[in-house]
């Protein structure tokens, strides 16, 4: 065992110098950006799966030493964490060699017809071991179907409405809604039960909700105790001034309550 991690010690990583990970070009529209954005915050924020997981939007993967690499819209890779110092070069963009493995589900948004999504991408995705491919064309620029999904394991689409990726606990939908202030049908995660996963802000905000729910049962509450106390009080002041003019007429409410008592059967009839 001692010998095989010093082999491991003395492995050499690659020299990576002529790399280049960011070429600072801005993303294709608005939209885009967005929708990238929607669907790697969502899982960062709310997504809580049982193994450790990387959520990016528009980061690039590298595949291989010497050739370019591949940036998806979004991409999601299970079973890896984030390394702690994301300054290195080599932890800047998702190195498959670093991380060991390739991502499991790619997305790619269409916003023109230039972006080969339906044809050289399919090829590199599946060559590099990608699991799933999710191509959302909300236009219908170059397909049919406003969201197509490839398995490669398979290799055939998944006709499924819900669009299961059953082999990581997730689904995806086209949910109209609005996000940002935008209403527009989104790309969106669904949990392994069909639950929608929530962004950072709508989870603050059902929270928010839950809460004031709560507080509004609190006090309903409090005010039913307060009718309940208040109507036991009446009661007790009734009692009191019966009483009182009992004891004017020069009897004893305690001698009278006593008598009743004993003048009624089992059933409370009088005798």
């Amino acid at each position: 065992m001692a010998e095989i991690d010093m082999q491991e010690d003395m492995i050499i990583a690659p020299d990576i110098s002529h790399i280049i990970t960011e070429d600072d070009q801005p993303v294709d529209n608005i939209f885009s950006e967005k929708q990238q954005r929607l669907l790697a915050e969502s899982l960062n924020s709310s997504w809580q799966p049982d193994k450790p997981f990387v959520a990016f939007a528009n980061v690039g993967i590298f595949y291989a030493l010497h050739r370019p690499p591949i940036v998806p819209d979004m991409f999601l890779s299970l079973n890896v964490e984030l390394p702690s110092n994301i300054w290195k070069k080599q932890h800047r963009s998702y190195f498959i060699w670093e991380y060991g493995k390739p991502p499991e589900v790619v997305v790619e948004i269409v916003s023109n017809t230039e972006g080969k999504e339906n044809s050289r991408k399919i090829d590199i995705y599946s060559q590099i071991g990608v699991w799933y491919y999710a191509i959302f064309d909300p236009q219908r620029l170059i397909q049919k179907e406003e969201l197509r999904i490839i398995q490669f394991s398979t290799g055939n689409l998944i006709p499924k409405i819900d669009r299961e990726l059953t082999n990581v606990d997730l689904r995806l939908t086209v949910w109209e809604g609005v996000y940002e202030g935008r209403h527009d049908r989104w790309l969106r995660w669904l949990d392994a039960e069909g639950n929608l996963i929530l962004t950072g802000h709508e989870r603050a905000r059902q929270e928010k909700r839950r809460a004031e729910q709560e507080k509004a049962r609190a006090e309903q509450e409090k005010a039913r105790a307060e009718q309940e106390k208040a109507r036991a009080e009446q009661a007790e002041k009734k009692a009191a001034k019966l009483a009182a003019a009992l004891k004017k007429l020069g009897m004893d409410p305690d001698a009278l309550d006593a008598s009743i008592m004993t003048d009624n059967d089992p059933d409370g009839n009088f005798l």
